[in-house]
């Protein structure tokens, strides 16, 4: 089995916020970060997850830690390992906590399995851990480590990035497995209140929704003709790329590529049941695959570097066998991608030109605890229609700063809402304006390390 992994942190200067942050915001940011700092002095700030690549978690630690650094925090970031029955029970875990069934009956044997890995994790972590540090424990994987390590003197924090608006059966069996090890935490972070599970203290939660680093390569603002080189460079566009040295997408499927005058609708997510691919692709197959100059992406990353997501290459193969029973003309106008993930970076400039290209952004998310890649295409300026679950409906205000469908499986619905944004440019440009506008106020990274420097010093005291 392999071992527990530490993360490189490269400290970033908080300094490239003055002029995207309104200048009274930025001033408030810079003493959190150094204050915090003071009264953190001689503790280490401990995150813990199960990658570090691949999926909204790893991407927020990724973007959000260098400015701690930078600013004296004394933070790790530890990535607990795990074998692929760890992965399957975890996943199917996950899916449980968005109220479907595992794809494997996974309960008999789920608790000897998570047992063992999150002993083995903890007995490696325990020995780095002081008495006095604060951890950070983030999703189910990593829950079984919250009682060793306050056993290990540290304030234990736990964060469950998914929920649902209405539990059903599923959803409580995941909690019922999972709640033993959570309820020792001396605080659970959620990202809506509605998610605290029944059963665990209301006066240790905390409620933190995520957000985007708007200065990461992901987001930072591309010029169109950039936008063009990336794309031509990454295989998904033909033409000129500039000398840009990038990998190449890997196609499913079709070698077509986009052409430069097509009108795109996108959907960037990773290959999971819950974000509905397959109701993605029918959208245009059955309701605007006679609009001829749309062509539909969906793009998700290589299944081959996402380790804690076994079901990717299945979902994969599924979307796959469903774009070859469309008609040969609708199949030149579908396009599905795995983004490389060798460079996080580099896996961030394709997933951002994509969203700068696409002329309507869609999430047709099932369940969703968060959607980051909402907010990024809200900073982008792009509109964005997308299913009004969980934490969606808390980005997204309908009909002011995007769409929201009511059923998540309604795909006429979706494409209705689609196609009324590909008929009126000019509401599309609004809402997309006001999408910029609400992602500054409300789901920027600033605001989330404020949020979580209250908790902090909360569990240091």
């Amino acid at each position: 089995m392999p071992k527990l992994s530490l993360v490189e942190l490269e400290p970033q200067p908080i300094e490239q916020w003055r002029g995207v942050l309104p200048e009274d915001r930025f001033e408030r940011f810079g003493r959190t970060m150094t204050q915090t700092a003071e009264q953190l002095k001689d503790r280490t700030v401990w995150n813990i997850n199960s990658t570090a690549e691949g999926g909204g978690v790893a991407e927020m630690l990724g973007t959000l830690l260098p400015y701690a650094v930078f600013t004296g925090w004394d933070v790790k970031w530890a990535v607990m390992f795990g074998d692929a029955d760890f992965f399957e029970v975890t996943k199917g875990i996950h899916n449980a906590l968005h109220g479907t069934p595992p794809t494997e009956d996974i309960w008999d044997r789920a608790l000897e399995i998570y047992k063992r890995v999150t002993e083995a994790n903890a007995a490696e972590l325990t020995p780095m851990i002081r008495t006095g540090d604060v951890v950070l424990i983030h999703d189910p994987q990593a829950a079984g480590l919250i009682g060793p390590l306050k056993e290990a003197g540290a304030a234990v924090s736990w964060q469950c990035h998914v929920g649902m608006d209405e539990p059903n059966d599923w959803t409580r069996q995941a909690w019922d497995f999972l709640r033993p090890f959570v309820d020792a935490a001396d605080r659970y972070v959620f990202t809506r209140p509605a998610y605290l599970w029944d059963g665990l203290d209301e006066d240790r939660l905390r409620v933190i929704p995520p957000s985007i680093d708007a200065l990461s390569p992901k987001n930072a603002p591309l010029e169109d003709e950039r936008v063009l080189e990336i794309l031509c460079a990454a295989g998904v566009m033909d033409g000129p790329s500039g000398g840009t040295p990038i990998r190449r997408v890997t196609r499913v499927g079709g070698e077509v590529c986009l052409p430069a005058e097509a009108r795109v609708v996108l959907q960037v997510s990773r290959w999971d049941r819950l974000k509905d691919p397959i109701g993605f692709l029918r959208m245009y197959a059955e309701h605007l695959s006679d609009r001829e100059d749309v062509h539909l992406v969906y793009a998700g990353p290589s299944t081959s570097g996402v380790s804690d997501d076994p079901e990717g290459v299945a979902v994969l193969e599924a979307c796959a066998e469903v774009w070859r029973s469309f008609d040969p003309d609708v199949q030149e106008r579908v396009h599905l991608l795995e983004v490389p993930m060798e460079d996080v970076d580099e896996n961030a400039t394709i997933v951002s030109a994509l969203q700068c290209r696409a002329d309507v952004v869609v999430q047709k998310s099932i369940e969703e605890g968060f959607g980051l890649t909402v907010s990024e295409a809200m900073w982008k300026s792009r509109p964005v229609v997308a299913s009004r679950v969980g934490g969606i409906q808390d980005q997204i205000e309908h009909d002011r700063s995007g769409l929201l469908v009511d059923d998540p499986y309604d795909i006429g619905g979706f494409a209705a809402a689609v196609g009324s944004l590909l008929d009126d440019p000019d509401r599309a440009a609004r809402l997309g304006s006001a999408a910029h506008d609400r992602v500054c106020d409300h789901f920027l990274g600033p605001r989330q390390l404020e949020q979580y420097a209250d908790l902090l010093i909360e569990l240091a005291a």
